[in-house]
């Protein structure tokens, strides 16, 4: 019966050969592809549905994420405000690297959840500043199209009266608000506006009564902060101009134009902020302006043609002066007052 060989152990130099020529392999194969890099696990908490303007441009950013196959994506919506930090903690404690959400009603909370977690990266909705070191704010500065749109409703109305139906007179309402009435103005020195808040970001009828009521006094043209208020519209045969998302497929001959939220210069920026281990407390409200791709005025489509040239001609020219710099369309967070007598 024969004894077995002997093993003889590698040497040094012998495994670092065979480390390098497996490197010189992978390298010959090229990168690898993104389904087999470690994805970044996100979770998102939304105290409104999906569906909802300024939440389903999030969701749209990261599910377009998710499609690349960067990260896993979890979310939860119609979260209370009661719950939001239970939740946020139940995110925190699952192993996602980036929790992003809106924390307008819940800021203290939202702020004390990231301080328990200072290794996990937090982008959120908010009012206030960045917190170091993880905490980082958005919203959606899109008060240069909400400028733009404005002086088109300005060259459409016939009336002078313009409504204008909002959620909350939080900051991130009223400086869109401000910016239509200042373009409206612009083409329509003679234009009046009526102001209403429904006091809830996602409540359709409510929001479609506040329209009716100004429709009824002579508002000729609507600003539809919020869901609802083009079904007014529609229903009146009056014209309303669109906020955040393109509403134009669903009322093709109501929604002149639109000012449009675009998440993705945010979320993609975050994304790689946290896959290089460099993601700090900022405000990304910047990232959601024209000049980063972060917002523009939606297409006529259905009103090519019937807006005066004159107004585009206009239009196009300041639109040009703002991705220039050489026009800055005005921030005020104060709240709109209504001008109509």
């Amino acid at each position: 019966m024969s004894k077995p060989s002997r093993i003889q152990p590698l040497s040094r130099r012998q495994l670092l050969g065979g480390a390098a020529a497996v490197a010189v392999a992978a390298a010959a194969l090229g990168p690898l592809p993104a389904a087999a890099q470690a994805k970044i696990k996100v979770a998102a908490i939304y105290t409104v549905p999906f569906e909802q303007q300024w939440v389903s441009r999030i969701h749209k950013a990261l599910k377009a994420a998710e499609a690349r196959g960067e990260i896993e994506y979890k979310a939860s919506e119609n979260v209370a405000n009661a719950d939001y930090e239970r939740v946020m903690r139940e995110y925190a404690n699952g192993g996602n690297q980036l929790i992003v959400g809106e924390a307008f009603a819940v800021e203290a909370a939202a702020r004390k959840v990231a301080k328990d977690f200072p290794n996990i990266s937090f982008l959120l909705g908010s009012s206030g500043k960045p917190q170091a070191p993880n905490f980082s704010v958005f919203d959606n500065y899109i008060q240069e199209p909400a400028y733009l749109t404005g002086m088109v409703a300005g060259g459409m109305t016939r009336s002078n009266k313009i409504g204008m139906v909002g959620g909350f007179p939080i900051p991130e309402v009223n400086r869109l608000m401000h910016a239509f009435m200042a373009g409206a103005r612009e083409t329509n020195p003679r234009v009046e506006f009526t102001v209403t808040f429904i006091n809830s970001w996602f409540d359709p009828p409510k929001a479609k009564e506040a329209a009716f009521a100004m429709i009824d006094k002579g508002a000729d043209v609507m600003y539809a902060e919020r869901f609802g208020v083009s079904d007014a519209a529609k229903e009146r045969k009056v014209l309303a101009i669109g906020n955040v998302i393109d509403t134009q497929p669903q009322y093709p001959e109501t929604v002149v134009v639109s000012a449009l939220w675009h998440m993705e210069p945010s979320i993609d920026r975050a994304l790689k902020l946290v896959k290089e281990g460099k993601f700090t407390a900022e405000d990304y409200g910047p990232f959601s302006m024209m000049k980063h791709k972060g917002s523009e005025m939606s297409k006529l489509g259905t009103f090519e043609g019937k807006v005066p040239a004159a107004i585009m001609t206009r239009v196009k020219a300041r639109e040009a002066d703002i991705l220039s710099g050489k026009f800055v369309v005005k921030v005020d967070d104060t709240q709109p007052k209504s001008t109509a007598r």
